[in-house]
């Protein structure tokens, strides 16, 4: 019952099954090809140079001790702290672009042509859409709008310094109401549109605020329920344009549209004046443990977070094109959003369910926002990559024997050549060229945020999307920013150097063993400081003086319970985390992150959450399979039933966790570190379920409450 599944082997290569002999002529003919073009190629195209900007030493450590602090080689002598000189405020950032790009596109919608109902074989209805060209307004319209929107709010008795909410889904509005408030002073407080009603009306009750923007949708399906439980709200601002009559609001609570807030704005200068060190936005972290926590984020650690950003995008300019399409209540996407508007390039938006012409909710035969936008620049959690990932395997799996060597040749021979520094112009014409039309076909760089992406999907997407994936390490307390990856440094696994605006010290770990002194690489905690570390947490003092410190030159550390080890050219892998490590019976440290990060490449797990118990010597684990794959098994096992009957069935389980166990082992787990047991779920996880996060990382409370009985069932034999 061998099932082959198109996986990288440990060095990341794809398996050559074919005849020995054509397999010989293929290289002979590829080496030929190769010596022909080689030199002038090598010339014209710079290989050489990339090759040694991938090799050379990016951040060393300033204090020549290997805990650090390190920074990046151009930012030696001191830390970033802005793009252009005095203009060191959120307002004065937007006012600059709107005037040096005025006429250039800034921010792009998507029309709706159509919307209908279909039917699915199951009997149940899906929402699909069919969607127009993009609708641009300009930087000076932008800028207007957000003028004439923060005056109205102020007329609606909105003060500067006082707090005001938005909670609404990622759309030009939201924007547009954020630069308002940054103009008039009025300090953001984001909230996710995924968060539960009490989490919700817990940030609207700690931030005591009086108006909120938000949208129809989320007005009727989240609000409404919990705007009893919010007493000071009086202003509700719906950023839809169609007024509509709001029935069930409960008295005292006006609700009005954004265009008639614009209208009753006049035209007037904001008076406020702004100095770097004012909130401009509290944020609320998804948080995978506990209530959500606020961010105090003020203006200056903005403009610090976005110039390190930008100065890690090679080429950044007016005619960049982005799509925003990741919540903005989340820092990447606000960081990533605000760095393309200090450059002025275009903005247009998406949601996960219409970026691409196979997604969700666009009709079949109608195009996906990318294929319309066809974006440069594209941010994006491991979790959408995995699934592409994932995706475009399964899809290589079905072709015929012939395009499938194709492919893996190809997949293999450009591997080689970019290990190299070198690229493959005709591979990527001939066969990556569909792929990368899943993105579009113009993405020049990919950035990778939010949690850890795998070695294996990362190398998947240099290759067949023809673009670098940097990946970046950072956090809503460090305001987004820490390291990025260089985009000609195409290791995996690593998260890149310092960024001008940060550095970074390791601190000793002694219960985990992590020492700066650790040999061939210092280990520790890692800890970032800089211009962008945040002010701390809203209200919340005891955790401040935890997590924050300020050292003796005045300069703000936060201490982000993340373990990470430097390599000799000053680029920061992340090895562990402090909640993620648990002791079992016998003594074995095992690292939970690392089994789930390893674990989650094998083709028929979706997610994983592997859980372990201090009183027990081995692992377990919660997995939910890839449909298509477990399907197929099924099949193959002649098991009959329902989706859930055969998640639930044992002999598929037991056979899971043989594959598991072998993926396991072929990338070199430890005997302890192996789940023994796993319980497969029919559901997926998704922030809605509440068990995992916006940015898609695991909730490992609310799981362990999710699956008690499973963990009881597991560990105690029954």
């Amino acid at each position: 019952m061998e099932r082959h599944v198109l996986t990288p082997s440990s060095n990341m290569k794809l398996k050559e099954d074919m005849n020995p002999l054509l397999l010989q002529v293929f290289r002979s003919v590829v080496w030929v090809y190769s010596v022909i073009t080689f030199i002038p190629w090598y010339f014209f195209s710079g290989a050489g140079t990339n090759l040694e900007r991938a090799r050379r030493i990016k951040a060393r450590s300033v204090s020549r001790h290997p805990a650090g602090p390190y920074r990046a080689l151009n930012s030696q002598e001191k830390l970033v702290a802005w793009l252009h000189p005095g203009v060191d405020t959120l307002d004065k950032m937007f006012e600059y672009a709107a005037k040096k790009f005025p006429h250039r596109d800034c921010l792009g919608t998507r029309e709706v042509l159509s919307e209908e109902d279909e039917v699915q074989p199951n009997g149940k209805v899906f929402k699909k859409v069919i969607l127009g060209k993009y609708n641009w307004l300009t930087y000076e319209e932008a800028y207007l709008a957000a003028k004439c929107f923060g005056s109205g709010l102020a007329a609606l008795g909105q003060n500067p310094q006082c707090n005001i909410a938005i909670f609404c889904e990622t759309r030009a509005e939201w924007i547009v109401a954020a630069q308002a408030c940054f103009m008039y002073n009025f300090p953001l407080v984001t909230l996710y549109a995924t968060l539960g009603p009490t989490a919700i009306a817990h940030g609207l009750n700690e931030t005591e605020v009086t108006h909120i923007i938000t949208s129809k949708d989320l007005l009727q399906s989240r609000l409404k329920a919990i705007l009893c439980d919010v007493p000071r709200l009086r202003y509700i601002i719906v950023v839809d344009s169609k007024p509509t009559s709001w029935p069930d609001i409960p008295r005292g609570i006006m609700v009005y549209n954004m265009d008639t807030v614009k209208e009753m704005g006049s035209n007037t200068q904001p008076h406020s004046r702004k100095v770097p060190s004012d909130i401009a936005v509290i944020m609320y972290t998804s948080g995978s443990t506990g209530i959500p926590k606020g961010v105090m984020i003020s203006h200056g650690n903005i403009i610090a977070g976005i110039t390190g950003m930008a100065e890690r995008i090679p080429n950044l300019n007016e005619t960049d094109t982005y799509i925003g399409y990741l919540p903005l209540a989340h820092v990447l996407e606000l960081s990533a959003e605000l760095v393309c508007i200090s450059h002025g390039c275009r903005i247009g938006y998406s949601s996960p369910q219409t970026l691409a012409d196979q997604s969700t909710k666009i009709k079949k035969g109608s195009k996906g926002d990318t294929s319309v936008l066809r974006p440069t620049l594209m941010a994006a959690v491991p979790e959408i990559m995995d699934r592409i990932y994932k995706n475009v395997m399964t899809k290589v799996e079905e072709m015929s024997k012939l395009q499938k060597t194709l492919f893996v040749l190809a997949y293999n021979y450009k591997m080689e050549q970019i290990s190299k520094g070198y690229s493959t112009p005709l591979c990527d014409s001939l066969v990556f060229k569909r792929v990368r039309s899943l993105l579009g076909g113009h993405t020049r760089v990919l950035l990778s945020g939010g949690a850890p992406l795998s070695a294996a999907t990362q190398r998947f997407m240099n290759i067949c999307l023809c673009c670098p994936v940097g990946q970046g390490y950072g956090l809503t307390e460090t305001c987004g920013a820490g390291t990025i990856s260089e985009v000609w440094d195409y290791s995996t696994g690593r998260v890149g150097a310092p960024l001008v605006c940060s550095e970074i010290t390791l601190k000793d770990w002694e219960e985990g063993g992590y020492y700066s002194t650790d040999k061939p690489n210092p280990r520790g905690e890692i800890l970032i400081g800089g211009p962008n570390v945040t002010m701390g947490y809203y209200k919340n003092e005891a955790k401040n003086r935890e997590d924050f410190f300020v050292d003796d030159n005045g300069q703000r550390w936060f201490c982000t319970g993340d373990i990470g080890e430097f390599h000799s050219d000053g680029c920061l892998k992340i090895i562990d985390r402090k909640k993620d490590l648990v002791k079992l019976q016998a003594g074995e440290y095992v690292s939970l992150g690392k089994v789930e990060a390893v674990l989650k490449n094998c083709p028929f797990i979706d997610n994983i959450c592997a859980y372990a118990n201090s009183d027990q010597s081995y692992v377990i684990s919660f997995v939910v399979p890839n449909h298509k794959q477990l399907m197929a098994l099924a099949e193959q096992m002649q098991v009959m039933g329902t989706w859930e009957e055969i998640c639930n069935n044992s002999q598929i389980e037991k056979e899971v966790l043989r594959i598991i166990t072998e993926a396991a082992i072929s990338a070199k787990l430890e005997r302890f570190e192996i789940p023994k047991k796993i319980r497969l779920s029919a559901e997926p996880w998704t922030p809605e379920t509440g068990l995992v996060t916006d940015a898609f990382k695991l909730k490992r409370k609310e799981l362990k409450t999710h699956y008690q009985e499973d963990i009881e069932r597991m560990y105690g034999g029954k």
